[in-house]
């Protein structure tokens, strides 16, 4: 397999602030150079839901060349209790490629801290929850060691509860993440992906209710879809000019006008914050 370098400027994005997080399937190789270079904040070898049974070791020694060659990225293991999760902790441990891991179907907090031990020190787990029972014990997990963010699977907690596919009907699992999320003082809330095929009409608007629940970042399984999620998940063009001129008026004076200066000015300082993380602040 080739080398490749990761796109610079995700690549120095710490994964605290990565809104697009892009499954690649595991199974095919072929497509991990070009995810490297994509625009994707973050990048996740998939070898769970993407991955047959059949390939199950195929898919593990790919990622394993892959960390061990250059490439870097978050691998999603397959499920606690199955002999595949050990065989694949055991074989990521110690790549140097590997940022993190991903664990499907969690439900419980001791499952997180398992994961963590068995990665590797310092491995950070990102958990990701797809049941009922995942999102009553969301709390548990944010707060459980060798947490690092919280993901919501859409789809498979659909087929596990049978509520819609629509935001209404998405809203408590989503609140539920967000606020379980704020107590274990975990970065933002990672939501499920736009379907395949989506127009960026829709992933905008899917975007639009990722933000309004408080949630930061979003799965993408179509590569067509980072640039308009990127986009939508960053400060606006009208956000980054107003924080421009609050931050410029402070500089200009010490009054404090009223009760909301302080506040306004600590939101002005976090879009600064993030549009220069995203490489947004200059351009």
């Amino acid at each position: 397999m080739a080398h490749s370098l990761r796109n610079t400027r995700a690549a120095s994005l710490p994964a605290k602030l990565s809104r697009s997080w892009l499954l690649i399937n595991a199974a095919k190789k072929e497509t991990f150079e070009a995810a490297q270079t994509s625009e994707a904040d973050s990048l996740i070898y998939d070898m769970e839901a993407a991955v047959p049974a059949d390939k199950k070791g195929l898919a593990r020694d790919n990622v394993v060349a892959a960390l061990d060659n250059g490439m870097g990225g978050w691998v999603r293991v397959n499920s606690m209790g199955t002999q595949e999760w050990e065989d694949d902790l055991a074989a990521l441990n110690g790549t140097p490629g590997l940022r993190g891991v991903i664990l499907p179907n969690t439900e419980r907090p001791e499952q997180v801290t398992y994961t963590a031990m068995r990665a590797g020190a310092g491995v950070p787990v990102l958990a990701l929850i797809e049941t009922a029972r995942g999102i009553e014990n969301a709390t548990r997990i944010a707060e459980a060691p060798g947490t690092f963010r919280l993901a919501l699977g859409t789809n498979d907690f659909r087929k596990d509860t049978g509520v819609a596919d629509d935001p209404i009907a998405l809203a408590y699992a989503r609140s539920r993440l967000v606020i379980a999320t704020r107590v274990g003082g975990l970065p933002g809330a990672i939501d499920g992906p736009s379907p395949v095929g989506a127009d960026t009409g829709q992933v905008t608007e899917d975007c639009m209710w990722t933000m309004k629940m408080g949630m930061t970042g979003k799965l993408v399984i179509d590569t067509d879809q980072i640039h308009t999620l990127n986009t939508a998940l960053a400060p606006s063009e009208d956000d980054r000019a107003w924080a421009r001129n609050m931050l410029a008026e402070a500089e200009s004076t010490d009054d404090i006008v009223d009760g909301s200066y302080l506040p306004r000015l600590a939101r002005a300082k976090k879009i600064a914050q993030l549009a220069d993380s995203y490489g947004l602040w200059n351009a």
